[in-house]
């Protein structure tokens, strides 16, 4: 079983929506029972918030079920409990480096890197693009689990 966890900076938009959006991609594939998946924070800020209201909109509006997710913080220990940690932007990812005290057996990757367009998923908190973020997302979960199931060769 392939223990992958999303993680974005407070786990209330971008990291839940990618959980969400690969979850439902394996159930679609029957993969389901070859993954465990996840989401979980860099920062403290949204400890035991749920989904923002605005990206489990985004969620049912696209055909996913509303998210009980409530964000957790990312610690050391995950290090060993999961085989990739795949953050939304680079911040995430120095991040997770600062809080793993490094990245010794190279879990750590971009979501966007495993497509043709390598590129960080902006934040929709800010933007308000939740829709658009919501595509990239589907695009970066495709060529990912395209990567991890070697249907087709991709990037890492």
């Amino acid at each position: 079983m392939k223990k992958i966890l999303f993680v974005c900076h407070g786990n209330i938009c971008r990291s839940p929506m990618a959980e969400a959006i690969f979850r439902d991609m394996l159930d679609k594939q029957g993969l389901s029972d070859q993954f465990l998946v996840d989401s979980a924070a860099v920062s403290s800020e949204e400890l035991g918030h749920p989904v923002y209201p605005a990206a489990q909109t985004e969620l049912r509006r696209r055909g996913l079920p509303a998210s009980a997710h409530r964000a957790w913080q990312l610690s050391r220990g995950d290090y060993d409990r999961y085989d990739f940690f795949i953050g939304m932007d680079t911040d995430n990812v120095y991040r997770m480096q600062r809080i793993f005290g490094g990245d010794r057996d190279k879990k750590i990757g971009l979501l966007l890197a495993f497509t043709d367009r390598p590129r960080e998923v902006e934040d929709p908190w800010y933007t308000g693009r939740f829709g658009f973020v919501f595509d990239e997302i589907t695009e970066g979960c495709t060529a990912l689990l395209a990567q991890l199931t070697q249907t087709t060769p991709g990037r890492k």
